[in-house]
């Protein structure tokens, strides 16, 4: 079996994430900030050491500035319905996901302009004076899109800070497809808030996230609750990251995301992204010699992330997808990926595409594999 789908979660994790998970359940699985007990202090002490562990990772000068969420979504609602108040104007890119796409929606009915800044490449890159000269007198967030989960395309968000800096307004980004996979500086980029999920780039389960909020910016809360501090007041904590985790937090999750990242920084960001951009460039030159295959990737000199997407002419992409399913035990995701928009700016919509997401624990024989089983497919309808 060859799976090649981790742009949607990364599979496998590694060895560690499964051991980490399995003695927190069954030595430290207190409930932290509720007890004084040697399993409730346990359970708290994890959850603090992989917040200093995604501080670490993105140059974040406050620990407690970084709420845990469910995923990457959850983090993106709670910043953008947190802070965007009627009236407010949003500038955003063509290439967000529906994460980011559907709350925005929402908030425009509700009296938030938004903005969709035109690309300057046909892969959905924005030009930075082209930023610049849409930020008027209401407009309060600038929000992108860093890397695209369909075509690749990764955006230069330094750049994007510092226009977003120099006009005053919040800096947003999503980094669901580049976390863990990319060196992302909040500090040096200008980053106000920093949306990530913990089971893509980061090896940690599905149902973890984080959301960092710099001191820059208050949001409203979406949910308050019990939070084992400030027991004796009614109204919801004001401290970080009290104020935004109610309830109890998924613990075991957050230990394995800590575990998830620990392998990072053992194995290097650089390697990481060293060898996924190997293993990509190994898909994109096999792919470009197999006649009737159209490829999607980054172009203009941008940046290619671990995510390429290709048609074949004659094919609908589920049937390309089941086909390398059942006939070659490789498993793609097809479709429109959830973003609609950027397969309207690519001219793939309404069918999508077929998306190859290589990982870490992929090989160069396995890259080999799905393009001969692309090969023959192609071969096979003339």
């Amino acid at each position: 079996m060859v799976y090649v789908d981790n742009a949607s979660t990364s599979w496998p994790k590694p060895e560690s994430v499964y051991l980490a998970m399995d003695e927190f359940l069954r030595r430290n699985a207190g409930n932290p900030g509720r007890s004084s007990h040697s399993m409730a202090l346990a359970a708290a002490e994890i959850v603090e050491e992989t917040r200093a562990l995604l501080a670490q990772l993105f140059n974040i000068p406050t620990p407690e500035r970084i709420i845990f969420t469910l995923n990457c979504t959850d983090a993106i609602n709670i910043a953008l319905k947190g802070l965007l108040k009627p009236g407010d104007e949003v500038l955003t890119d063509s290439i967000g996901h529906n994460s980011l796409v559907r709350p925005l929606r929402k908030l425009e009915r509700h009296g938030v302009v938004v903005k969709r800044v035109p690309p300057m490449t046909g892969d959905g890159v924005l030009s930075p004076k082209d930023i610049a000269v849409a930020i008027t007198g209401r407009t309060r967030l600038l929000v992108v899109t860093h890397g695209s989960n369909v075509n690749g395309v990764v955006q230069p968000i330094e750049k994007y800070g510092e226009v977003a800096r120099q006009h005053d307004i919040i800096f947003m980004v999503d980094a669901a497809q580049t976390a863990g996979r990319y060196s992302i500086d909040v500090q040096a980029s200008y980053i106000d808030l920093l949306a990530f999920p913990g089971h893509k780039g980061l090896f940690g389960p599905p149902g973890t996230g984080g959301l960092y909020i710099s001191e820059r910016v208050d949001l409203d809360t979406l949910r308050e609750g019990g939070t084992g501090t400030f027991s004796e007041i009614e109204e919801q904590p004001g401290v970080f990251p009290d104020k935004y985790e109610s309830g109890t937090l998924n613990t075991v999750g957050i230990c394995g995301l800590g575990a998830g990242l620990k392998f990072i920084f053992e194995q290097g960001l650089e390697q990481i992204k060293a060898k996924e951009e190997r293993l990509t460039n190994r898909l994109l030159q096999g792919l470009s010699q197999i006649s009737r295959v159209s490829i999607y990737r980054a172009g203009n000199g941008a940046e290619q992330a671990a995510v390429i997407s290709f048609n074949i002419e004659g094919y609908e992409p589920t049937e390309i997808g089941i086909i390398l399913d059942q006939a070659f035990d490789i498993k793609v995701r097809t479709g429109l990926h959830c973003a609609p928009s950027v397969h309207r700016l690519i001219g793939t919509f309404p069918h999508g595409t077929v998306r190859l997401s290589p990982g870490y624990f992929n090989t160069e024989e396995e890259m080999d594999m799905v393009i001969n089983a692309i090969e023959k497919i192609a071969s096979s309808k003339l």
